[in-house]
């Protein structure tokens, strides 16, 4: 099948503002839209910009906006999505190159927040720290996030306040938060119970919807919420 592709292009050493260009190429419709990028790229255009590796939907390299929703190429279908594609970079990022957005501020904030386990305790004698399957299940969703940026492309808040931490680096603080094992709450609330933390989302649900693993990250977002005003 033929589908027609439509694209934001921009190159900051070229272009004075960003333009559309379209491209026809031949896909089947078991192909992922980055089949059909790759085709444009590959034969038709090679300056085309944009970010992949592992093809898996594990990296999280290649989100963008597709028909007006946050995607990962490498994970839908062209089926899934009709013949014509309208393909733009995330929204609230600075471009740095047609789709490749400058993901280093998004890092910065998820460094922020600690993502990793804080325990000053000394380990176990037999080298691991235990934990049950309900104090497991109490975080498991947020251990999903593979970082794709997703979901705080579809934030608002984000939008109109670059200084927001969003909701992937909430989703990221609730993943050691709440672990049994974890001792750095403490460490990381003033941040998130700050005027850019948690308090700045207004509920919206965009990232829900625009989650690729499914997380119910509004409802994480709740959570540390609770757990601030319980302090």
């Amino acid at each position: 099948m033929q589908v027609r592709l439509k694209i934001r292009r921009y190159d900051p050493d070229r272009d004075a503002r960003a333009y559309w260009q379209e491209f026809d190429v031949e896909v089947d419709p078991m192909d992922r839209i980055l089949d059909a990028l790759n085709s444009v790229k590959w034969y038709q255009d090679g300056s085309l910009t944009y970010r992949r590796s592992c093809a898996h939907g594990v990296c999280g390299s290649d989100a963008m906006v597709v028909n007006g929703r946050n995607r990962l190429a490498c994970k839908e279908l062209i089926r899934d999505v009709g013949k014509r594609l309208q393909i733009e970079p995330l929204r609230g990022f600075n471009v740095i190159k047609d789709l490749v957005v400058d993901m280093e501020p998004f890092f910065a904030k998820y460094r922020a927040i600690k993502p990793y386990l804080i325990n000053d305790d000394p380990p176990p004698e037999h080298g691991e720290r235990p934990q049950s399957p309900e104090e497991r299940a109490v975080y498991d969703d947020t251990t999903k996030c593979i970082l794709c940026g997703a979901c705080t492309g579809a934030c608002p808040p984000f939008w109109t306040n670059n200084q927001f931490v969003g909701p992937a680096s909430i989703v990221n603080a609730h993943r050691f938060i709440f672990d049994s094992r974890d001792q750095g709450t403490e460490e990381r609330l003033p941040l998130l119970n700050s005027r850019e933390g948690v308090w700045r989302c207004r509920t919206v649900f965009n990232c829900v919807d625009a989650c690729p693993r499914d997380i119910d990250i509004t409802k994480a977002i709740g959570d540390i919420k609770k757990l601030i005003l319980m302090q």
